[in-house]
């Protein structure tokens, strides 16, 4: 869910001029899911531009006071979400911890890196939501350590019905500084895209896992 619509069209205006986002809607991308997709984004690039690092923890904490949230620390899903999120703790001057994929192999065999709360909300921080397979399963093991989480932030949400409903069956509140939609609005006030572009991108999006660009 996106709080403020000129934020989301700036940042997703952003996210093109670094080519953070690539759109190739005649020369799909194939994710590591199998899917093929006219798009492809890296919000790691994101990191290497300090004036869009501001902007990314501002946005953050503008969603944080909107939402009238009182987080106890932040939590970055691994591996994406981990810069993203300490530039939200920092912002917040939170304490800052991380969930990897898996536990480790070795030393303590950790799968949560950093110290929970005795109490009070971790506030989960991911780069992007796509299925939101990635996410929720990174909240799942911090409520299995016992940990409250209620809400998933995000820099963009490419706004897949199925990330929403697994969202709303376990009762997690998502939002996001930009979406797919506003990146189309983007693009296509940038001349990124042409109106044909625009049908295949919109077609994609309501099936993405059907999605056959030669067919």
């Amino acid at each position: 869910m996106i709080l403020d619509s000129e934020l989301a069209r700036r940042f997703a205006g952003s996210l093109l001029q670094i080519n953070a986002i690539q759109l190739q809607p005649k020369h799909p991308f194939t994710w590591a899911s199998g899917w093929k997709s006219p798009i492809y984004c890296d919000n790691r690039l994101s990191l290497s531009y300090p004036e869009l690092r501001k902007e990314i923890a501002a946005g953050f904490k503008q969603m944080v006071e909107c939402l009238e949230l009182n987080p106890a620390a932040i939590a970055g899903v691994a591996t994406g979400g981990i810069a993203h999120g300490l530039l939200l703790a920092e912002a917040l001057e939170l304490p800052f911890l991380y969930v990897r994929s898996q536990a480790k192999e070795h030393g303590k065999g950790k799968r949560i890196e950093g110290l929970l709360p005795e109490s009070g909300e971790v506030l989960v921080v991911e780069d992007l939501i796509s299925t939101g397979g990635s996410s929720l399963d990174a909240i799942q093991a911090l409520r299995e350590a016992g940990a409250q989480v209620n809400h998933l932030f995000a820099l963009f949400d490419y706004g897949f019905e199925i990330a929403k409903e697994r969202c709303n069956r376990e009762s997690i509140s998502a939002y996001s500084i930009s979406d797919y939609s506003h990146l189309l609005e983007a693009s296509l006030s940038a001349s990124r895209i042409s109106a044909e572009d625009l049908n295949v991108l919109n077609a994609w999006s309501l099936a993405p896992e059907q999605w056959n660009p030669t067919a």
